[in-house]
């Protein structure tokens, strides 16, 4: 185990200070400070607010992190960080971070796509991943279907989101509701005293017609105007909303759209091995209908413990470490933060 890479892994993309430490496919701390209560009271992300966050907690978050592994910043054999996509003032904080360390240790350097970085980031649980295998990435910022034949350069990508990312479309039906942000949590809790057939919402992109240029891609913004239209008519009626009816009847046609379209490209490809990543990713519906799905097709799910589906340092030193065992080159050090580095990328 002494002979595999020690690399500090650095996520700064959105709104949480991750640093993890890995050796090889080992986690040895994964620590997170999150800013989630300074934009609970704007409903969303604010990119100014996040990033003096990252810049108040990048150096304590390193530290805790260090001592959690038993390590120090002179042990480790390279640094990762998150190159993109993500908020370009966030990724900039952690970038300039990871470049002092690089300098100041004299190691390389690895600008990373944060979508692989989830994608890496299941190795730390479940082992080398498949080659290849089909991820599906959900989160506030993104909701897209993969086929990875190499995590550390060959990603395809099949399908994406072509209006609101699924996590984005939770958070804005939980304000609706008038439930606490990130809405993804507070709608799986209310779902579960809720009926999932209570309201008949759509299902995005599933015509006939749609299916024909969108196969796999998504859309949640039709689906979180139905729902918003249906509380504003209860409102109008003087009638009291069922959150938890709503909350589990919109739940369900999220999940129902992401899995059914996520096992429709694996049986297409040929695919055995679907991973889910992405904050989605915890979501305990999404993961019990994947798994059903998926049996019926004879096809394997990979889903990281809830920890290591939201974004974290881990899956970026996870990723780090994959690179350094395969030989790629590390990235330079100019190299700059990309609001939408294509996942086609892999390494900045």
């Amino acid at each position: 185990m002494r002979d595999e890479p020690l690399v500090l892994g650095i996520e700064t993309s959105c709104d949480e200070t991750g640093v993890g430490i890995v050796r090889g496919h080992t986690l040895l701390a994964d620590a997170v400070a999150s800013s989630v209560e300074e934009h609970a009271r704007f409903g969303g992300v604010v990119p100014e607010v996040a990033s003096r966050a990252h810049l108040e907690a990048m150096v304590p978050t390193i530290e805790r992190a260090c001592t959690t592994a038993g390590v120090s910043l002179r042990d480790v054999d390279a640094v990762a960080v998150t190159s993109g996509p993500g908020l370009v003032g966030a990724l900039l904080v952690g970038l300039a971070s990871a470049k002092a360390l690089a300098i100041g240790l004299d190691k390389p350097l690895y600008g990373v796509n944060h979508l692989s970085a989830h994608v890496a980031v299941d190795q730390l649980e479940h082992g080398p991943l498949p080659e290849p295998c089909l991820a599906m990435l959900v989160s506030g910022g993104h909701s897209s279907l993969l086929l990875v034949e190499d995590v550390t350069g060959t990603v395809e990508p099949l399908g994406a989101t072509i209006d609101d990312a699924a996590g984005e479309a939770f958070d804005k039906v939980a304000r609706l509701l008038g439930l606490p942000f990130p809405g993804g949590p507070h709608i799986d809790r209310a779902a579960a005293s809720g009926s999932s057939v209570a309201i008949d919402f759509p299902r995005g992109l599933t015509s006939r017609r749609d299916l024909e240029r969108h196969r796999f891609d998504y859309s949640f913004s039709g689906l979180k105007t139905a729902v918003a239209r249906w509380v504003e008519a209860r409102v109008a009626a003087g009638e009291p909303v069922p959150v938890a009816d709503v909350a589990a009847s919109f739940q369900e046609a999220v999940c129902d759209v992401l899995t059914r379209k996520a096992i429709d490209a694996a049986v297409d490809r040929g695919v055995e091995d679907l991973l889910i990543g992405g904050g989605v990713a915890a979501n305990s519906r999404l993961r019990v209908m994947a798994e059903e799905r998926a049996a019926r097709h004879g096809i394997r799910v990979r889903v990281p413990r809830p920890g290591l589906c939201t974004d974290n340092g881990a899956m970026v030193a996870a990723l780090g470490s994959e690179l350094v065992a395969r030989g790629r080159t590390p990235s330079e050090l100019g190299i700059g933060a990309d609001s939408s580095l294509p996942v086609t990328q892999v390494l900045a």
